[in-house]
């Protein structure tokens, strides 16, 4: 029997007077890698900052790990072992590799942050390389491997990722999407992958959610999502690459 580790029920989240999220039901279970798909200004972002409790649920509920976190603040959420690298990456551009890593540690165990540094470099090799470097002198791609890196250095049990292809060559988004799978194969990582990149999101996860304007409106496994005309013709035609 499958454990909802993330439920998300009847959640709306407003800007001012406009209706983001509009009634959104999901839920992500433990081990999973489930993604959210949808158009530019569907929500998607907007779901994923609400889980983190910045924007607020306006109506509904969102449960991690059996609490109800809807009305927590930000950093209360990241003590629970939900661990965000957000849209745009959001690196510490002043700090080395190595002062991000460890921002990204002070929710996690300072015993193991030997053992930890260890893994994300292995994780993503280029960073070692980088470690006494400033953020803001990294590539995009190397960025996004720190944004990811950063986020993993908490220990959390759910991994949000919003948009971590954006705007990446083809070659460093496959190294990426490779160590997502592989986080959730070798260390049983959760995942909850928000994606403009269809094709390869859902060939990722176990499971799918489409997103239309503030609302959920289609789910499935990841090959069937990927089967169905009408998501072939809206997010996949000539949008392998």
């Amino acid at each position: 029997m499958t454990t909802p580790l993330l439920t998300v029920r009847g959640v709306k989240t407003f800007y001012g007077r406009v209706m983001a999220l509009k009634g959104v039901d999901m839920n992500v279970n433990d081990g999973e890698i489930v993604t959210l798909i949808g158009a530019n200004g569907a929500g998607k972002s907007t779901l994923m900052m609400t889980i983190c409790g910045n924007p607020r649920a306006r109506e509904g509920t969102i449960e991690f790990a059996g609490s109800d976190i809807t009305q927590l603040p930000t950093h209360e959420i990241a003590r629970l072992k939900l661990a965000q690298a957000p849209e745009g990456r959001r690196i510490f551009s002043r700090m080395t590799v190595l002062e991000n890593l460890q921002m990204g540690a002070t929710t996690g165990a300072p015993a193991e942050f030997d053992r930890d540094l260890e893994r994300v470099l292995t994780l993503f090799p280029r960073l070692k390389q980088r470690l006494n470097q400033r953020g803001g002198t990294l590539s995009g791609g190397e960025q996004q491997m720190l944004a990811i890196a950063r986020a993993l250095m908490a220990r959390p049990r759910l991994l949000l990722l919003d948009e971590p292809s954006l705007g990446l060559a083809p070659m460093i988004v496959r190294q990426i999407f490779d160590a997502i799978k592989a986080l959730n194969a070798e260390d049983g990582l959760t995942v909850f992958l928000v994606e403009q990149n269809a094709y390869h999101a859902l060939k990722l996860a176990h499971r799918g959610y489409v997103m239309v304007n503030g609302l959920i409106t289609l789910s499935g496994s990841g090959r069937e999502l990927l089967e169905r005309p009408e998501i072939k013709q809206a997010y996949l035609e000539g949008g392998r690459a």
